[in-house]
């Protein structure tokens, strides 16, 4: 005697040895000796053979019709045997061991139309859930037939057109359920090319510069980077006058003037220094439609070419200290002695008169390292406000000493992008890459007052116990805190950003808290408020991101110009963990083929290839070149040169 048994989900055959009744002892086809539950059982038989019944049943079932099946059963629970018995002869007929096992085999392979019950019993599928399931069947029948006409298309770099309304989400948030996600991913796994490049090939991204962008854009602006519409803020009316003639010390490009100066003589008492920050926080409150809006960016975005500003441009254009006009602002006068010691410190809210807005690239040549050790003589008469600027750079040397750590690392460049063209159509647009050497001492002097500024008002907000937020540095670590904990790297106990309200939203938070103080008002936030926390976190993790994005478009700037330039060869110094600083360029690459060397080392690299879309460089070590005079390039820190932004 044999039996049909299942076991694991499969159908096996056997013969009985001995029969236990909840158990059998039975060896297979193969000679396997085995012991099985009698539970397990489906059919007891005689012949054919075990090696035989299956093979020969499942060829007999191949030829039942499993539509003609389904229509044959009744509504109710059967079982597959006394189905046989009806299916292949009627009333009175036994089915045969191998009719039996033919139909338990389609029942089985059948599951859309018939529904397994226990064992060996089943129930046909009702006719909507039936027709529900078949439809589904067809769905997917038909998708993936669409699937394979796509990655057919796909492979010809022709691209399929369900993609075109698909394009951010496959190359930005790809997902899996969808069908045209999959077949990118199997013409992908054909071609060996990444999804971004061989949709590149297809002609679907509009330039590697659209597509770093709207990366970045996705994520940070998915409603788009223009602002809603709003009431513009204006200065509150009443303000006093201050009676001086300030100025600021910016960038050819920058729009943004938070900061300003001024200087007046107090005749055998020394100088009465101003500090003059834009005061945007005079202007909307906490709570409001712009400060959701500020609140939501908190930052401005800078990128070569272009930025996206925190505030309207309106809000902006009302508060920057442009020259020429009464500008609302906070002020920090300083009483400086003859020997530039800080004797004494006020805070006021005022409208300062900007009388001139000074631009790195025009004062430079004239207020410089060279000129300054000359004394910067008379025969400079085209240097605007040259005695306040060497009163200042004396104010700034004092300072710089008394923290005992420097304002600015020396051996570090700014990089300077001048983008000619329309963006709308980068891959057209030529690029120029300027180069100025960090810790010049224009740069010193607005770090070093800015650092005055941002520590003195933070120590202001800790000794009346108003909330604000911190920058602290222990350990080499620096973070934001509400807690006014000393900045090591900058020598200060503590630091507030407070400089730069029209672009950072940690500084015009700070300035609100400074405001209400100075005004004697109950300020807007409280300490360890979650609204408080929650801006820090946020800031602290957008930010990061905002610079990160900053680098990442810097890059491909710097890719596209070694290409204009036709760039073969370039020189570098090595850096630590076997990363090379590119001559001229703010581009860091690592170099593989280099052999060991130390740090400050001089070599000469070879371009060998460049993407603008994964933003790879590839360079081949050519030769080392003379060592480099000094190695305080090997690093930089951002946090040493925080004051100056």
């Amino acid at each position: 005697m044999h039996v049909l048994f299942e076991e694991d989900g499969a159908f096996k055959t056997a013969t009985i040895l001995t029969d236990n009744e909840a158990s059998l002892q039975v060896e297979t086809a193969s000679g396997k000796r085995a012991k099985i539950k009698s539970a397990n059982v489906l059919l007891r038989y005689k012949e054919p053979a075990p090696g035989e019944l299956l093979s020969r049943a499942e060829s007999m079932a191949e030829a039942i019709e499993t539509e003609f099946l389904w229509e044959c059963a009744g509504d109710g629970e059967f079982s597959f045997s006394d189905f046989a018995d009806d299916y292949f002869g009627g009333s009175g007929h036994k089915a045969t061991s191998l009719e039996a096992s033919a139909l338990l085999l389609a029942l089985h392979s059948a599951p859309i139309y018939f529904h397994r019950k226990g064992k060996g019993r089943f129930r046909k599928a009702p006719p909507d859930i039936l027709a529900a399931a078949l439809a589904g069947l067809e769905k997917k029948r038909q998708q993936a037939l669409a699937i394979k006409r796509m990655v057919g298309e796909l492979k010809t770099f022709t691209l399929p057109p369900e993609f075109p309304p698909l394009l951010n989400q496959l190359l930005y948030k790809p997902d899996r359920n969808r069908f045209e996600t999959r077949a990118l991913e199997a013409a992908c796994t054909e071609t060996g090319l990444s999804a971004v490049h061989l949709l590149d090939k297809c002609g679907a991204i509009r330039s590697a510069y659209d597509y770093h962008v709207q990366r970045f854009l996705l994520e940070y602006f998915p409603r788009g980077t223009e602002f809603p519409a709003t009431e513009t803020p204006v200065p509150p009316p009443g303000l006093p006058r201050a009676s001086v003639q300030a100025f600021s010390i910016d960038d050819a490009a920058t729009t943004e003037i938070d900061d300003a100066f001024s200087l007046q003589t107090l005749p055998g008492l020394g100088w009465r220094v101003g500090i003059h920050i834009a005061a945007p926080a005079l202007g909307f409150a906490p709570g409001s439609p712009l400060d959701a809006m500020a609140r939501e960016r908190l930052s401005t975005v800078y990128m070569p070419g272009s930025k996206i500003t925190m505030l309207p441009a309106a809000a902006v254009e009302n508060f920057t200290l442009s020259a020429g006009r009464d500008c609302p602002a906070v002020s920090l006068y300083l009483t400086v002695s003859p020997e530039f010691e800080i004797v004494a410190h006020e805070s006021r809210i005022e409208l300062v008169p900007i009388v001139a807005n000074l631009r790195h690239h025009d004062i430079e040549p004239l207020f410089n390292e060279q000129t300054l050790a000359a004394g910067l003589p008379a025969s400079l008469p085209q240097l605007p406000f040259r005695d306040e600027l060497k009163t200042l750079w004396h104010l700034a040397n004092a300072c710089e000493g008394r923290r005992g750590k420097p304002s600015a690392m020396h051996g570090n460049n700014d990089y300077n992008f001048a983008i000619e063209g329309d963006l709308a159509d980068a891959e057209n647009c030529r690029v120029g890459i300027s180069e100025r050497r960090r810790g010049s001492p224009l740069d010193k002097l607005v770090a070093e007052l800015m650092i005055v500024a941002n520590s003195t008002w933070g120590g202001l907000l800790a000794e009346k116990g108003i909330a604000a937020i911190y920058r602290a540095q222990s350990g080499g670590k620096v973070r934001m805190t509400t807690s006014p904990q000393p900045h090591e790297g900058l020598g200060v106990a503590q630091y507030a950003w407070s400089s730069s309200p029209l672009r950072r939203y940690v500084d015009l938070l700070n300035q609100w808290q400074l405001i209400a103080c100075l005004n004697g008002e109950t300020p807007h936030f409280k300490a360890k408020s979650d609204a408080l926390f929650a801006a820090l976190r946020d800031f602290d993790l957008t930010y990061g991101a905002y610079a990160e994005f900053q680098r990442g478009m810097e890059r491909y700037w710097c890719l596209r110009w070694l290409r204009q330039e036709q760039v073969l060869t370039i020189d570098a110094t090595l850096r630590r963990d076997n990363l090379a600083k590119l001559d001229h360029l703010p581009l860091l690459q690592r170099v593989p083929s280099a052999p060991e060397l130390k740090t400050g080392q001089r070599l000469r690299l070879s371009i060998e290839t460049l993407d603008y879309l994964t933003l790879d460089l590839g360079c081949r070590f050519i030769e080392t070149l003379d060592l480099a005079v000094t190695a305080d390039a090997a690093s930089e820190s951002d946090e040493a040169l925080e004051a100056i932004d």
